[in-house]
């Protein structure tokens, strides 16, 4: 995935410090930190007026900040997603134009992540196993992992050819799921990654945090390139949620 990197002089201020340094433009961020919402969700979330909240979205995205996809629930809708790793690419380029010694560097203090985790999607046949399998691999046994899915359909093949091909792992065992079979089991999160699936999924009796990702369907596109770059953006976020779990644990 690429990001974009804008050069700092040692006399400006860094454009990240510039956006964020608005109220409004922060409470953004920090609301779409948690996950892909619509404007009138910010705009009830905020308490602004909806051509306030469009405007400083536009300056977000203008900033590279945060991007926007089309409902594939409802095409009238717009999701918005907030760039976590452009987002902490800017802010480490603006503390190493401060001082070096703000540069970032890996901490490694962070304790084991755990938690229960589910990933729903509408078919529970690539977007969600996937998710599954890489929060697996990427956490460690602490971690309970699961997926499911509103109208379950067989493992596509191509989900699963990525994952062996680009990070060596193996889900061909994966059996479909339906999201009421799960719906009575505890979990900490919940995370719909498609827009169909977010207005399906039921009420959980032990009252998960609810996160969505709006994420395309790789089976409309149908081409491997399509599955690789839900992959790639699904390790992108399962990398940035694993600090909320640890905090969590």
């Amino acid at each position: 995935m690429y990001h974009r990197r804008v050069a700092v002089s040692s006399g400006s201020v860094p454009p990240v410090l510039r956006l964020l340094a608005d109220p409004v433009r922060w409470q953004l961020a920090r609301e779409l930190g948690r996950g892909d919402l619509r404007v009138r969700e910010l705009v009830a979330v905020l308490g602004q007026p909806q051509n306030l909240v469009s405007y400083h979205l536009r300056q977000l995205r203008a900033g590279g900040l945060v991007t926007a996809r089309r409902s594939s629930f409802d095409a009238r809708d717009t999701y918005y997603h907030l760039d976590l790793a452009a987002c902490s690419q800017a802010m480490a380029d603006a503390g190493a134009a401060l001082h070096p010694g703000l540069a970032f560097r890996p901490s490694g203090s962070l304790g084991r992540p755990a938690g229960r985790v589910l990933f729903v999607c509408t078919g529970n046949s690539s977007r969600s196993p996937m998710a599954e399998a890489l929060l697996r691999h990427r956490a460690g046994p602490r971690v309970q992992a699961a997926s499911a899915g509103i109208r379950p359909k067989p493992l596509h093949p191509k989900a699963a050819a990525v994952l062996r091909e680009r990070y060596r792992l193996d889900i061909s065992d994966h059996q479909p799921t339906s999201v009421d079979a799960v719906a009575g089991r505890p979990f900490d999160y919940v995370i719909s990654l498609c827009d169909k699936a977010r207005e399906a999924c039921p009420e959980f009796p032990s009252h998960p945090a609810r996160i969505h990702w709006s994420l395309p369907d790789p089976t409309s596109d149908g081409g491997y390139p399509a599955f690789e770059q839900t992959a790639i953006e699904l390790d992108t976020r399962i990398g940035f949620l694993l600090p909320a779990l640890t905090e969590a644990a």
